[in-house]
């Protein structure tokens, strides 16, 4: 058989449609107002579906809302002010583009790996290494 016979064939045999889903869902934050703080239901929750270390989220978390909070003992996350639902899931979003997602084939199989003072965003799909901010 020529290559061409081969490859006819071998297309033949695919499925006719492909069904693309994707595995990984975006965690949503669950956010309360308590007077004029706001609350987290979620936290341990949304730092478990990525993958990530409570206290790392924690702290980009409130570098980005540029405020002070706390968690408590049942894995939420107390926050001075009040911030709306949208604007706390704005923020996850932008985490996760920035320490979640790799670069280069964007699949959050990633972990991060501190060699010396410098902190790398790894890829375990590809292979991939970028220095975080």
């Amino acid at each position: 058989m020529s290559y061409e016979e081969l490859l006819k064939k071998g297309l033949e045999s695919l499925p006719k449609k492909t069904k693309a889903t994707e595995r990984f869902v975006m965690p949503v934050a669950k956010v309360q107002k308590a007077g004029a703080r706001t609350v987290i239901t979620n936290f341990n929750e949304v730092a478990a579906a990525l993958r990530r270390e409570p206290a790392h989220l924690l702290k980009i978390l409130l570098k980005e809302l540029a405020t002070k909070g706390d968690m408590d003992r049942g894995g939420r996350l107390v926050v001075l002010g009040r911030f709306p639902e949208d604007l706390v899931n704005k923020k996850i979003d932008i985490y996760v583009k920035n320490y979640v997602l790799c670069p280069e084939c964007n699949k959050p199989d990633t972990k991060l790996v501190k060699e010396g003072r410098y902190t790398f965003l790894v890829c375990e799909a590809c292979g991939a290494k970028h220095p975080l901010p």
